[in-house]
């Protein structure tokens, strides 16, 4: 469980530092310490340079201004490890130093620091990383660039995009842009050659709906509260269906809502899935 607490913490701490530090090195500098501290106080000095691994690894393997070189993989081997972590090592008996201290308590019951961990990291990583993940699962299917295969122009005009910087986020299929979407269909249809966008362009408020909305998935999932879940969900789809509606014979956009909104809502009840099962086992 403490494991998967610190992967995940170091994970969502470094791309929170990657997308919002002005100066990325205080940033990691700042995620190492905390761990560091955290580690010691909890007698887990291992899964915390472990987590520091991990963490370096993704920075790479799933860049910000660019398509990732290894795309959706990175994502599965992150949830294997967690998974594993949690399922198969368990809660431990003693927390160290600052388990003798902690003392946490819920509606559900008393929280060790563990699964505190745990939860911490799992919201951490819902807020940017998820957003990264949602973006190289549409970058995988290129759903974000509909065209006529039969059009050599249209062809030649997908290649070249799809080997450029991705667009992101201005609005709301968790975190990745549906104006960016607009822009690529009106690139294909009348320019041979697209040039690579600032990935923050054209920021309207899309990389909070899909933090939010994960983050409204895992307290209403624990909650046990499905019928609220699924009432959001619903309404998520019917305020988007007037917009897919005019999607024409393509699709594309009713593919790209569909891979994003279904690629964030597993990424958040898998995460609630966690701290479900550290809590009961």
């Amino acid at each position: 469980m403490i494991v998967a607490g610190f992967i995940l913490l170091a994970v969502g701490a470094a791309d929170l530092v990657r997308q919002f530090a002005p100066r990325r090195w205080i940033g990691y500098l700042s995620v190492a310490v905390i761990l560091l501290l955290l580690g010691s106080v909890s007698d887990a000095l291992l899964p915390m340079v472990l987590a520091i691994v991990v963490g370096a690894l993704w920075v790479w393997c799933m860049p910000t201004g660019r398509p990732a070189p290894l795309g959706f993989w990175p994502a599965v081997l992150l949830a294997v490890v967690s998974v594993g972590a949690v399922v198969g090592l368990g809660a431990r008996a003693d927390a160290g130093l600052i388990g003798a201290i902690w003392h946490l308590r819920s509606p559900f019951g008393e929280v060790p620091f563990d699964l505190a961990l745990l939860a911490l990291g799992a919201g951490v990583f819902l807020l940017e990383s998820s957003n990264l993940v949602v973006r190289a699962a549409l970058d995988g299917e290129h759903t974000w660039l509909p065209a006529d295969p039969a059009d050599p122009a249209a062809s030649a005009s997908r290649e070249t995009v799809a080997a450029a910087e991705t667009p992101v986020a201005s609005e709301t299929v968790d975190g990745v842009s549906d104006d960016a979407t607009e822009d690529a269909v009106a690139m294909s249809a009348t320019l041979p050659v697209a040039a690579p966008r600032d990935p923050r362009s054209g920021f309207k408020g899309g990389r909070l709906i899909g933090p939010l909305e994960r983050i409204l998935v895992l307290i209403l999932t624990l909650a046990a509260a499905y019928p609220i879940l699924g009432a959001m969900l619903a309404a998520k789809g019917i305020v988007r269906f007037p917009e897919i509606s005019r999607d024409g014979e393509t699709g594309a956009r009713a593919e790209y809502f569909l891979v994003g909104s279904l690629v964030s809502w597993v990424i958040a009840l898998g995460a609630a899935f966690l701290v479900w099962w550290a809590a009961h086992s």
